[in-house]
Parts: structure tokens; sequence; C-alpha cells
């Protein structure tokens, strides 16, 4: 009895299904396509997420109907959360646009013990936050200090104030608003409003409908002294609307910065922001004096605010780098006042307090440094060494970001690092990226279950058992995880359950077949001596007791499997196509009596009791065979019993997969007995049966 016996009702196409799952290791489960293997992802994630969209699973045929059966899961026990590979995973995951997997940070970087590491080291700066944060208006002063530190724009290449920025566009030609020219005052109540920009702009617009006579366009009154249309037009001369907007934003900006500039510096600001006249080049000057000194406080304050492990991470020697951060007001002395000292000195403070402490903070980011390091690398030797053993020509490289790491994609042909990788990478190369991606997100995530939906069957054998390797083998890989892997490709289970057994132990993985019929799913254990080639699985269904028809079936595959296609074989492919007298087709001529005779005897050291005539009577007795197609459960032998009694069937994609059923063209070398696995999809069957029943 498996750990968990999971049954699944009444979700999507299935009506029922019994699933084992085993805890602690991989579990396949191998099945055609159409059984339902995404549903019962679906399903028993939603129930272990138990995130309401388990209902999102009804059936079609219970949709709008009262009292309906509804989506059901039971024996899932413990498991409350999961994990999923999926084609929506690689989509929505992997392959972003500045990294290879989203949050790569968080899933190779951030552990536990990364954790525990940053939490230590964040203690140490704690002094330095709290006076931060026990001062709150340092946020907003930060603030103001940057929009009047932006207002000068970039400077000129000689370093003096460039014309087209704000702080010269608003005091550069005078400050107009506290000095309205006197042919303007009339209109001093609306310059001096708290919004004169909105006004002036207002004003402007209306400069060229004046222009088309002597009426106010505004309220149609007459202008008939040439005086009062100069007035009107006066605004335009005067004031930009833009100009007038900073110089109002930028009073607003200085009046809440006052406090924080020295004495001298307050009474040269003054006659700036105030001046009737062009700026001279001493208060031009100034002004670059003051930028220089804002923008020194600013980088002391935002360096001191955000210091953290990232902040000193590339630092060499932090011993000589802590003593530099110290904000030392008399080095920028406009803006050393009482209450900027109020702010600063309780910084300055804690900050001593770290420095007295270096060799311990010192040390320990050397540490986490270290231990980084270590886990970058093993992540990145993990995936390149798969990378390189399946054939790809990529490799990953964990780099680090101002706040962070970032994995980034790298082809041996390119210098640089790939950016948007899904649109350089092939589907197969997206999916074995996106799978061993996924398995570094389990490690970190650690979740109760991690279910694989049809995950390598897009690839070639060495690139198959490479993931599989590196999923279930590899360091750091998924081999004690409660791991279900649903696929209809056969290969993941002869791997771990036959040929590379010995690699897939402690613990040993388990393997099953799913089959479905009439919507219940029921699963067959597969044992090593399952998989076998189909030569061995011919030779051991001649000796049950079925039909000789059925045996004559297998006969003829197994003589074919081997190429050996000589009077045997002939005589067994002429009865299953109903020829009275058996032909070598290859020669294109009838066998003759005594070529017969010897096929036959050497064909009832097989199969005792064939005789070709009775055989071949039945074959050509439409009742006798549709018996025999009746009188059969195994899937494979229903279409090959079809193919004998209607040759093909009337839709082309059933019939190739008769044909395909017939020959070896498509089989693998080791696979399931059919006569024990119904790898037989059903509605295959139940075509083929509809056909016979119509007949």
């Amino acid at each position: 009895m498996a750990d968990y016996e999971i049954t699944i009702e009444n979700c999507n196409s299935i009506d029922t299904a019994n699933i084992g799952v085993e805890k602690g290791c991989l579990n396949i489960k191998f099945g055609p396509n159409g059984l339902g293997k995404s549903t019962i992802a679906k399903a028993i994630v939603s129930q272990a997420r138990d995130d309401g969209t388990l209902a999102e699973l009804v059936p079609f045929k219970s949709r709008g109907k009262t009292g309906a059966p509804q989506p059901k899961v039971d024996g899932i026990g413990d498991i409350s959360s999961a994990l999923v590979f999926d084609e929506a995973y690689v989509n929505l995951f992997a392959f972003q646009q500045d990294e290879v997997v989203k949050n790569s940070f968080d899933i190779f970087i951030k552990t536990p013990e990364y954790d525990t590491a940053m939490a230590d080291i964040e203690k140490l700066f704690y002094g330095i936050k709290k006076a931060f944060a026990d001062r709150p208006e340092i946020e907003q002063t930060t603030k103001d200090l940057k929009d009047l530190r932006d207002a000068f724009g970039k400077p000129n290449k000689d370093g003096s104030i460039a014309k087209s920025s704000k702080v010269l566009k608003a005091f550069g030609s005078g400050n107009k608003i506290d000095n309205i020219p006197d042919e303007l005052l009339p209109f001093e109540m609306f310059v001096k409003s708290a919004n004169p920009s909105k006004w002036i702009g207002w004003q402007i617009k209306g400069k060229e409908f004046l222009e088309l006579g002597d009426t106010c366009p505004y309220c149609a009154t007459a202008l008939p002294e040439p005086e009062q249309k100069e007035t009107a037009l006066a605004v335009a001369k005067e004031y930009d609307a833009t100009a007038i907007n900073h110089l109002n934003n930028l009073k607003e900006v200085i009046e809440r910065l006052g406090k924080y500039f020295s004495d001298g510096c307050q009474e040269n600001l003054d006659k700036v922001t105030k001046s009737k006249t062009e700026l001279t080049a001493p208060q031009k000057t100034f002004l670059s004096d003051l930028k220089n000194s804002i923008e020194a406080l600013i980088q002391q304050l935002d360096g001191l605010r955000t210091i953290s492990f990232f902040s000193l991470r590339d630092v060499d020697e932090i011993d000589k780098k802590m003593p530099l951060l110290k904000i030392d007001l008399g080095m920028i002395d406009k803006l050393d006042s009482e209450q900027t000292r109020a702010v600063i000195d309780p910084i300055n403070t804690q900050l001593d307090k770290l420095i007295e402490q270096v060799g311990n903070l010192k040390g320990q980011i050397n540490k986490h440094k270290a231990k980084i390091k270590k886990t970058i690398e093993e992540n990145q030797d993990s995936i390149n060494g798969f990378l390189k053993s399946a054939g790809y020509k990529y490799s990953v490289k964990i780099i680090s970001e101002p706040d962070s790491y970032k994995m980034k994609l790298i082809h041996e042909d390119l210098s640089e690092f790939v950016d948007s990788a899904s649109a350089h990478l092939s589907y197969g190369e997206k999916n074995a990226f996106a799978l061993v991606l996924f398995m570094h997100q389990v490690i970190s995530e650690d979740p109760d279950i991690v279910i694989l939906d049809d995950p390598i069957s897009s690839f070639d054998k060495n690139k198959k058992f490479a993931i599989l390797h590196q999923l279930f083998r590899g360091k750091g890989s998924l081999r004690d995880r409660t791991t279900l892997m649903l696929t209809h490709d056969i290969e993941p289970a002869i791997d771990v359950v036959k040929s590379m057994a010995h690699k897939f132990q402690d613990p040993k993985p388990s393997a099953t077949f799913l089959s479905c019929r009439q919507g219940k799913v029921k699963e067959t254990f597969i044992t090593s001596g399952d998989i076998r080639t189909f030569a061995k699985i011919c030779k051991d269904v001649l000796s049950e007791n079925i039909d000789d028809v059925i045996k004559a079936i297998y006969l003829r595959r197994h003589y074919e499997i081997l190429d050996n296609v000589g009077l045997e074989y002939n005589l067994l492919a002429s009865l299953l196509h109903g020829r009275a007298v058996p032909n070598l087709k290859a020669e294109n001529r009838d066998m003759t009596t005594q070529e017969k005779a010897a096929a036959e005897t050497e064909i009832k050291t097989l199969i005792p009791s064939f005789d070709y005539d009775a055989l071949v009577q039945q074959i050509g007795d439409a009742k006798v065979m549709k018996a025999k197609f009746l009188g059969t459960d195994v899937g494979y032998e229903k279409i090959q019993l079809f193919r004998i009694i209607k040759g093909q069937h009337q839709d082309d994609i059933i019939s190739k997969f008769i044909n395909e059923s017939y020959h070896i063209e498509n089989e693998y070398v080791m696979q399931l007995n059919p006569h024990k696995f119904e790898s037989v999809p059903e509605y295959v069957v139940e075509e083929c049966s509809k056909l016979l029943q119509d007949a």
C-alpha cells in the first residue's frame, strides 16, 4: 500500500482515478495521451493548495446541473503545498527579460542560512537606521533637497549653470513675481496668486485674438486707448508661464528648506531669489556652490540611510571606508545650521558606535560574502555541468546587482549576456533549462509534493537521461522529495526501473502504467520484468491460453522484429490477409505445397495447434472474427483483429495508429506487454467497435 492512496472524482473527463504515491521518492505514472494526466496534476495541486480552483475541474457533462457530482480529491494526507512543472511554468517564470528565471535571487541565493547572516549584519546597522526613523522629517527634507538640486539641471562643460535650467529660468532674469513691472501692477492679485502660471498661460492664449482688433477677447469691452491694449499685451512680453511655474515651485521648496541653510547662505539666497534684475556672475557662482553642497549632503544621507551588506559588499577596506561616511558640516558650510546639526549629529553618533565595531562588521560581511560565493559556484557548476553533458552551448552565471543577485545566460559564441533568452532558445532548450531551474526552485521553496507534467517527452534519448539524472541523481537534486511524474513517454520508466535501475536507488523510484476505460483511471505497477523487447513479449504470449489467430498476430510480429521474413513470416502474413493460397510477397509468387508444409511445421513448434487452412477459413468468416474481437479485452489485440476484418479505418488518424501498431516502425526496442498493460487509447478501440457493430 502506498503512503498516499489518492482518489480523484468528477474532474474533467475523469469519473474516478486511484493513484498511489510513495513519500520521499520519484513516482512515475506512464500512460497514453488524452488519459487525463494533466487533470490528475491539477486536481492534486488544487486540493493541496486549497485555493478554490478544484471547482474549475467540473466535468462538462455536470455543468449547470443541480445536484451533479462535484470534483473531489481524497487521500493527500499532510500534503499542503505543491510546485508544478508544466508549460505554464516555462512561460510564466523562466526566461525573463533581464534574468534567466524570475526571482533567481530568491531561488539560488536566499536560503535560510543567508537570511540569518543578513539579520545578524543588519543588527549592527540598527542604531543608524533608528536615527533616521526618529526624525521622520528627514525624508521630506531629502526630497526637497533633491528637488532643488534637480532644478540646477545638467551643468555646462565649464561647470556653470545652464540657461535652460529651472533655476535660471525662474530667477535668472529677476524675480518678477515679487517685482512686478509698474505697467502690470493692475494684475498684481493674479501674478501673486497661489498659481500664477495658470493665469499667465490663460492670459497669453488670448494674445493672438487681441491682435485682431481693439476689443478685449475675454469680455468684449472696447479698448479705445492704445495704452490699454499695450497693457494687456505686456503680460506676454514680461512673463513666461513655465518660468513662473518653476519660480513658484522653487520658492516653496526654498522656504521649506530655509532652516537648514546657514545664516550667510540664507541671506545670499534671499538676494538671489528676490533680485529685480538679471543675476550677476558672483550670484551664479554662489548658486553653483550651493548646488554642490546640496549634492554632497544628499549623497551622504542616502549612503547612511541605505547602509547595508550590499552597500559594503564590494568595499575592499571597510575599516577605511566607514569614517568617510561621517557627515562633516564644516565642509558643506552653506548647510551648517542649528537645525541641520540637530538632524546630523545623532546619525554621526550612531556611526561612531558602528566604527567601534568595524572589526566585527568586516568579519561578518566577509564571511557572508564567502558563503554566497560558494553557493553561487555550486549552483552554477550544477546547471552548467548539466548543460554541457546534454550538449547545449549555453551556460549561466550569477552576477551581483546593486541590492541583489541575478542569473544571466551566456552562449559560448557570444561575449556578452543573452537578454530575452526565450527569443533565442529552441523549444527543447527552453524546456530543459526550465526543468533544471525548476529543480532549484523546489529546493528553495521545499513543497510537500512536486509534480512534473510530461516534462521530458520532447527530448532525444541522451537529453532525456541527462535531465532525469540531473533531477534525481545530481547534487542537490529532487531525489528524496515526493515527486509525481506524469508522462506519455515510457523511457523514464525504462531508465529507472530497468536499464539504469542501479543508478536510481535509495530511495527506489516506483513506476506504474495508467489506463482509462469509461472514465475510470486505474494503474498497474511496472516491474523490471515487465519491460522487455517486443520479440520476447511475443514469445511469452504464445505460451498463454489464447486464440490461435491472436497467437499468429504476435508471432508474425516476432518474426518481423527479428527481420526473419522467410517462409514462416510469409505464411503468417498470408494468413492474416486471408489468402487461401499463401504467397511469397518479395518473389511475387504463390508458395509451393512443400514450402507451406515446411513453414507450418516450424510454426507448430511455437503454436502446436496451428492449422493454416482452418484458420484462414475463420479469418474469412466475419461473424467468427467479430466474436474474436468481442472475446478479448486487450486493446492491442482488438485493433489487430479489426485490421484483419476491415483492413483500415475510415478515419486516417485512427488508421495510422492501427497500422503503426501492426508494424514496427515507431516502436521502442523495449516496451510493455500490451497483453497486460492497456496501452491502446480507449477512443481507438471504441471507434473500431462501432464500425464492427454497424457492419
